[in-house]
């Protein structure tokens, strides 16, 4: 079974650009940067020239030698049984962490040599950057970030006319109920498997859920021995700490993180850079706070007060031990982390929309207002309720304070515009940017 994902969209126009550089994938392990690689050079061309700096050592040394990309690609031509043509031939280099020079030599294909189409990845490629004090050509490059299988993707992939009919609204009108119905039970089915394409693949081929589980649960093994790989000896049990503890400072009803609940007398200084090597690693984001929503936001963050997610809310349900059949019976225990996983869920959506960046609003423990987004020159405000009730002061708060033009509130509940509230289900977080158009600007 093969997942389409939105990014071949994004690679077949790069393949037509006319000022194309090279492409640097970047994104968390067990995302589908290999596979997607060769499936845009299957789909796109006529050949696809892989070559794995990892797996065959032999390769680092072509760059060690020169710079020159006509000789370079001589050599290449000997590790390869197909032909290396310009506008014919996708030049893949994977794990390319493991070889400097063949990072250095974007930025020649980029100056020397356009007519080629060239793009890399690697395993924790900015981890791997900054521990060997490698460096990213920069200007040379453009950078892709792989991330996991969206709900939109998913929802394409199991019920495509459920899909086509929320891809094609364009009003705030009620959904028919069996669209909503359908919506939250494939919805229950993405937290559970989560954005992984394994876990997502085991699902749909029936495989039964305890092999999803299997499959979440060998990713997160492999983290666990890429921290002890990758990490120094003194920020390993540090990152184990941190990744650890993300279910439980999600599940707080306040979701700051909180250095105390990683270790008893943990201090930030201790952390920090264990915290970056987690960013890094495409494994977490960090959400900072705002004093105040004004533009541009990031001029208003509060850099020591921040919220951790983890880059997929099925790794998280699997971190968490939460059972998959909580989920589908909705017991009445899970209440506090029905939300964080909700919480989690809608930060991966929002991130992969228009290069957002979201960040979180508090005012003096009497009000939080789960996300802040930049909407062109507009600022709004969103709340996450994780099924129908949507008891709260906190938008109510922000609204009197701000008076922003538009409010959201994502919930289980149907779609309705409201004034300048905008009640929205929480699996349309995907097409949240263009509900937003349609009530501000009609488009």
């Amino acid at each position: 079974m093969k997942i389409r994902r939105d990014i071949i969209d994004d690679l077949r126009r790069w393949k037509e650009s006319d000022n194309r550089k090279p492409i640097l994938l970047k994104g968390a392990r067990q995302t589908g940067k290999t596979w997607i690689m060769r499936e845009f050079g299957k789909e796109c061309f006529d050949h696809v020239a892989e070559f794995n700096f990892d797996k065959v050592g032999e390769l680092n040394s072509i760059f060690e030698k020169t710079k020159d990309i006509d000789r370079i690609l001589k050599e290449l031509a000997l590790f390869t049984d197909v032909p290396i043509e310009a506008g014919k031939t996708l030049i893949i280099f994977d794990e390319i962490q493991a070889s400097e020079g063949a990072l250095n030599s974007l930025k020649y294909f980029c100056e020397d040599a356009p007519q080629y189409h060239v793009i890399a990845a690697g395993s924790l490629l900015g981890v791997a950057i900054r521990k060997k004090n490698m460096s990213v050509p920069v200007g040379k490059v453009q950078i892709v970030k792989m991330l996991p299988v969206t709900f939109k993707e998913f929802l394409q992939e199991v019920d495509e006319r459920t899909y086509h009919y929320i891809n094609g609204l364009d009003t705030l009108d009620p959904l028919p109920e069996i669209i909503l119905s359908k919506l939250e039970l494939e919805f229950k089915r993405y937290l559970i498997c989560g954005g992984m394409p394994e876990a997502i693949v085991t699902l749909l081929e029936n495989k039964g859920i305890q092999e999803v589980e299997d499959v979440l649960q060998n990713i997160l093994d492999l983290y666990t021995l890429d921290f002890s790989k990758y990490a120094t000896s003194t920020d390993i049990p540090r990152i184990n700490s941190l990744w650890n503890s993300l279910p439980s400072q999600l599940a707080k009803e306040n979701r700051k993180f909180i250095y105390r609940i990683v270790r008893s007398g943990a201090r930030a200084r201790e952390y920090e850079d264990a915290l970056l090597w987690l960013e890094e690693a495409g494994l977490i984001y960090r959400i900072f706070n705002i004093s105040k929503p004004g533009l541009p936001l990031s001029a208003y963050q509060d850099v020591s007060a921040f919220k951790v997610y983890a880059c997929d809310c099925g790794l998280l349900r699997r971190l968490a031990k939460l059972s998959p059949e909580i989920i589908l019976s909705g017991n009445a225990g899970y209440t506090e982390f029905k939300g964080a996983l909700a919480e989690n869920a809608v930060l991966q959506s929002l991130v992969t929309q228009n290069d957002a960046k979201p960040y979180y609003w508090s005012s003096e423990n009497r009000a939080e207002v789960d996300f802040v987004l930049q909407i062109q020159t507009d600022i709004i405000p969103v709340e996450i309720k994780s099924d129908v009730r949507i008891s709260g002061k906190s938008l109510s708060v922000y609204n009197t304070k701000f008076n922003p033009p538009y409010r959201i509130r994502l919930s289980m509940n149907n779609l309705k515009e409201n004034g300048r509230l905008i009640s929205c289900p929480i699996p349309l977080t995907d097409w949240l940017y263009k509900i937003v158009g349609l009530a501000l600007y009609n488009v």
